[in-house]
């Protein structure tokens, strides 16, 4: 599976890290590709930015969050 797939499916579980490095690792995705998918499913309104920091925060927090056009993408790949 390609890292555009992995990181559509991530995404519609709610996945969340403390930092790319870590998601990357955490979905066994080499960081460049990891980096690529992110940067191409941004580009195509598939995926919200995913670094956010929540009002009141002291840190950044990584996460992936789905556009409703990404939901539509996402249940493509896994067939709902």
């Amino acid at each position: 599976m390609d890292a555009r797939a992995v990181l559509l499916r991530a995404a519609r579980s709610g996945f969340a890290s403390y930092s790319a490095e870590a998601a990357s690792a955490a979905l066994r995705l080499d960081a460049a590709a990891c980096a690529t998918a992110v940067a191409t499913l941004i580009a195509e309104g598939l995926i919200h930015d995913p670094v956010r920091l929540a009002p009141g925060a002291l840190h950044c927090h990584w996460r992936l969050e789905l556009t409703p056009s990404g939901r539509a993408a996402a249940r493509t790949l896994t067939g709902d």
